[in-house]
């Protein structure tokens, strides 16, 4: 058994945001009228339990309160929702539990009582560190109030992650370089960085569309992802998945939990969970919105209105999918377990000769810096 076998996570999702951000496709909704959050909770509670006798009794190795915004939640809610994950499952020792934190919504009171709820590590959505890159990203607060939130986090949580986004409109790569050292120097021991990336249905497509917002070129994105990784890795904090760096020791085990295919609970709405049931790899998908979601777990005891039933194919590619994103590569072995056979020697011989894809030892492979930049290629590829 290779590591993310044996792992099993609990992501619950907070749809609700205070604005949706013009790039966002998350399923995020606003509320101008207070959420009923002790109604959720209890709605939350009757769908992990739901879930629960599907899954069998787990042993939980992670916890990830994300959304939305789940820092809108009060501390009394996100500790119900994690009394409730308790009474369901086992917990490990030494679990992690993350949440998700927006800097407009952090306050010190409230983040001490997330910790007090059982909380130990916060995911802020700083996104960038200039105002004037801010205000176009259609975030709510500015420079300073990121740096306050940083500052409580590390002060708060034993462990702390923060998000930038980079490849914005006019950014250059020395412009990154500095805003990217000055994040090292706030971050305790982990950064998530993302290439801002246009999805349709947002307010941002269609300004892209309309020729209204310039994005970097395919070569400046790639020069602005290569001094990613040169900058992060002379600062001790190099990539350990295509988008986020850690210094050792320091990754997020949630997010390790998808990558090694290891199995989850997805709770709330619009929330995806795969695992293991009666020996078959089973995707639940729930309601996304929150209020239709609310009322069908009210009354059903769940808000799941998809399911799927993998193959072993489609197994084996999921699982190429996401390891082939991590540095550590893949175990072909267990892709044969999962699959019944090897991937086809010929394709692999041809990847790794196109320096896409390189052999690690004897057993595991894993996607060169080219590779990751062409990773669904890659995987089409090495799954035909």
């Amino acid at each position: 058994m290779t590591e993310g076998e044996n792992t099993f996570g609990v992501y619950v999702h907070w749809p609700f945001c205070a604005a949706k951000c013009p790039y966002c496709d998350f399923n995020s909704h606003v509320r101008h009228q207070p959420v009923d959050q002790a109604r959720f909770a209890s709605a939350f509670a009757r769908e992990m339990r739901t879930i629960r006798q599907r899954t069998g009794p787990r042993v939980v190795t992670s916890i990830f309160l994300g959304g939305g915004t789940p820092s809108l939640m009060q501390p009394a809610t996100v500790e119900r929702l994690l009394d409730e994950i308790a009474a369901n499952w086992s917990i490990a020792d030494g679990v992690e539990v993350t949440l998700e934190a927006n800097p407009s919504s952090v306050e010190a009171e409230r983040f001490r009582g997330y910790r007090a709820a059982g909380v130990n590590r916060v995911s802020l959505g700083v996104q960038a560190l200039n105002d004037r890159d801010l205000k176009r990203l259609g975030r709510l607060h500015n420079v300073e109030e990121a740096l306050t939130a940083i500052g409580l986090a590390r002060e708060i949580f034993p462990r702390l992650s923060f998000d930038l986004i980079y490849a914005r409109p006019d950014q250059s790569i020395a412009e990154w370089r500095a805003e990217l050292e000055q994040a090292i120097a706030l971050a305790a021991d982990h950064l998530s960085l993302y290439q801002l990336t246009i999805e349709e249905g947002t307010p941002f497509y269609n300004l892209w569309k309309a020729g209204k917002l310039v994005t970097p070129d395919g070569d400046h994105a790639a020069a602005l992802y290569l001094e990613t990784q040169a900058v992060t890795v002379a600062h001790g904090l190099p990539a350990y998945e295509i988008s986020n760096h850690a210094a050792p020791g320091a990754e997020s085990r949630h997010n390790l939990v998808y990558w090694r295919y290891g199995e989850y609970a997805g709770i709330g709405p619009g929330a995806h969970g795969r695992f293991v049931e009666n020996g078959i790899r089973t995707v639940t998908m729930t309601e996304r919105h929150p209020e239709t979601w609310l009322e069908k777990a009210e009354s059903q005891g769940h808000g799941i209105v998809e399911e799927e039933y993998l193959t072993p194919d489609q197994e084996g590619d999921e699982f190429l999918m996401m390891g082939l994103r991590l540095v550590e590569g893949v175990d072909l072995a267990r892709y044969r377990r999962l699959t019944g056979h090897d991937i086809d020697p010929g394709r692999l011989e041809s990847l790794v000769g196109q320096r896409l894809i390189e052999p690690m030892d004897a057993t595991h492979i894993r996607a060169t810096p080219d590779g990751a930049l062409l990773l669904d290629a890659v995987v089409a590829d090495l799954a035909a």
